[in-house]
């Protein structure tokens, strides 16, 4: 099965408490912009940890390459 930008979505929704969620990509390359408050007072290295904790074994089998921006409800609204 070919990975899609929904299912990358829906796989990140299931794992991740998103306010805000949107992802694009080609089936090979993936860019996503991710909005939660499980990022709040985390680095940057901890805020990708936990979208990897969220795709899981996927990420290593079906997602090729993700590009993500990962913000707090605040920084996305400001």
């Amino acid at each position: 099965m070919t990975t899609t930008p929904e299912l990358i979505h829906s796989y990140l929704t299931a794992g991740l408490e998103c306010t805000h969620l949107e992802v694009e990509g080609d089936g090979q390359h993936f860019q996503a912009i991710i909005v939660s408050p499980a990022f709040v007072g985390k680095r940057l290295i901890q805020r990708h940890q936990l979208v990897y904790a969220a795709l899981g074994d996927r990420m290593r089998e079906e997602i090729h390459a993700l590009s993500m921006k990962t913000l707090t409800p605040d920084e996305y609204q400001g």
